[in-house]
């Protein structure tokens, strides 16, 4: 008699799962959402104060190689994500969507809160950077097995007509971790005072991460187990081995990388690229103070949450793939335009000195590497230099030229005369210390509200379009591991190489060749290798 009645509440649940149950669906919403956001949250204020975990854990190192360092040890955070996805899938697959997500969630909030507990490079040597980079893996795991647990959820209890919408709220609240861990960075700051943030204060939005894992515990031990796992439970249909059942095929495998290639990459290195490369683009090829450029990123990270909600509501209508190839496919045409016209805003100087006066750097053998302590020849030593004080320059090699010369405005100047190069500087127009006017925020903001329109015409749709892909059975599996290598890899590096080719190049906007590479890529296999999938039902 138990069996039968339970058997019944399982089909009563899944009769109820096609249809509108408001209080339900807002409850399931919010659960997941809230807890994507703080789990996000966690990550996301790494890179916020990557400039001063560079200084405390790398201090021997060149500003430029400390910065590096930080950001690869951020991207070795995304490459956990894969290893996780498989590891949580399995078990998102065998024992449950709301018991995954359960430990991925108590998983991050602990790392994060740790990682304001590391002693410095100072009071322990080299011992920091690598407890840092063990809690990086540990965020990284846990983040692998977040984001498919949230969106099979919230996609498996959604009305069939409804599931872009009801997923779009996932989607958000990726960028609602940025704009938290932004807000509450901005506020310390301003109630501390920036000589106490930049001494201990950077430590406090990693402590706050104990009170936002209670929350989020306590907001998702209110959810029930989703009904479609309920049932394939109860029809004792649970996959004995979901990695290898994901993979069982060339059909599957051949699924399971288009979905990482022509989803996962091209959205993230779109959606990165509006917040991360555009928040470094600010500070330091721009040279905006901290505060204007985390006010700026915030404001269009705010503006961003409305795309991807619209999107999402807006797949639900015209099919997934519509609006996500638009996007690609604008995003070709449009990156460089819209970086110009946030330098032309920010640093209206400094962007036509680097059009009109570039810096140039003439000599032999002009090898420049980043991480080195010294370069090797007198040519990687002035672009050490230049990269030093972020300073953007080109470089013409000339065999016959042994030294090095630097050529601003067409005037010759002697590098090692600082008086002389900043008097060069400054009388061709490079405004190095900038605090930009209320009025050009303006012109900052709309650059920025552009950006974040590409990345919610491609992610919006995501959650619901990866759900509908895979079946029920390895859907954690399946969905997690592809996302998760597009996302992690592709995405997770993004900071670290744009970075780096900034470094090598000297040109801020080098880095973007990198976003267009892969969303080039992934408009191809989007359009030619996945199928359609709105109006599914969810087996």
């Amino acid at each position: 008699m138990a069996t039968v009645a339970a058997d019944q509440a399982v089909a009563d649940t899944i009769a109820d799962t096609g249809t509108i149950n408001l209080k339900r669906d807002l409850q399931v919403i919010l659960a997941s959402s809230l807890g994507t956001v703080f789990e996000w949250y966690d990550f996301f204020v790494y890179i916020t104060v990557a400039q001063i975990i560079a200084t405390t854990y790398f201090p021997a190192s060149s500003p430029t190689a400390g910065l590096l360092n930080v950001l690869l040890i951020y991207g070795a955070g995304f490459g956990m994500r894969p290893f996780g996805a498989a590891f949580f899938g399995v078990l998102g697959d065998r024992l449950g969507r709301k018991f995954t997500f359960l430990i991925t969630i108590s998983l991050m909030g602990l790392a994060t809160a740790a990682l304001g507990f590391v002693p410095s490079y100072a009071r322990i040597g080299i011992a920091a950077p690598f407890i840092l980079v063990g809690l990086r893996l540990l965020q990284g795991l846990a983040l692998g097995g977040e984001y498919g647990g949230a969106a099979i959820y919230v996609a498996e209890h959604a009305p069939r007509e409804k599931r872009g919408l009801y997923t779009s709220f996932i989607q958000a609240s990726v960028v609602g971790g940025l704009i938290l861990s932004l807000a509450l960075v901005l506020l310390t700051t301003r109630i501390i005072g920036m000589a106490a943030w930049n001494s201990w204060g950077w430590r406090i939005p990693f402590w706050l991460s104990i009170l936002l894992l209670a929350i989020s515990l306590w907001v998702r031990f209110q959810l029930k187990e989703s009904p479609i796992f309920q049932a394939m439970k109860a029809a004792e249909q649970i996959s004995g081995n979901p990695l290898r059942e994901s993979f069982s095929s060339a059909r599957k495998c051949g699924r399971i990388l288009a979905a990482m290639m022509g989803v996962a990459a091209g959205l993230t290195v779109i959606w990165y690229t509006a917040q991360l490369y555009a928040l470094s683009f600010l500070q330091f090829s721009l040279r905006l103070d901290d505060v204007s450029a985390w006010l700026l990123i915030l404001a269009g990270a705010v503006i961003s949450l409305a795309w991807f909600i619209l999107f999402g509501w807006l797949s639900d209508k015209w099919g997934r793939k519509i609006p996500i190839l638009v996007g690609y496919g604008l995003t070709l045409f449009a990156l460089f335009p819209l970086f110009h016209l946030m330098a032309d805003g920010a640093n209206p100087s400094l962007a036509n000195a680097l059009r009109t006066s570039p810096i140039i750097v003439t000599g032999s053998n002009c090898q420049y590497n980043p991480f080195a302590k010294v370069q090797g020849t007198q040519c990687g030593r002035v672009l050490d230099m230049l990269a030093k004080r972020g300073l953007p320059f080109k470089v013409e090699s000339s065999a016959a030229m042994p030294d090095a010369s630097i050529v601003i405005a067409s005037q010759n100047v002697d590098f090692h005369d600082k008086a002389a190069l900043d008097a060069a500087l400054k009388a061709a127009g490079y405004d190095l210390d900038r605090k930009p006017p209320r009025g050009s925020w303006v012109q900052i903001i709309l650059a920025l509200m552009l950006l974040s329109l590409l990345s919610g015409m491609t992610y919006g749709p995501v959650a619901a379009y990866l759900v509908e892909l895979f079946p029920a059975r390895v859907r954690y599996t399946s969905l997690s591991i592809p996302y998760h290598i597009g996302t992690g890899y592709f995405g997770g590096f993004l900071p670290f190489i744009t970075q780096y080719m900034v470094a090598r190049s000297g040109n801020p906007y080098q880095g973007l060749w990198y976003t267009i590479g892969v969303v080039a890529v992934a408009f191809v296999v989007l359009l030619v290798a996945l199928p359609e999938t709105s109006g599914k039902e969810l087996d």
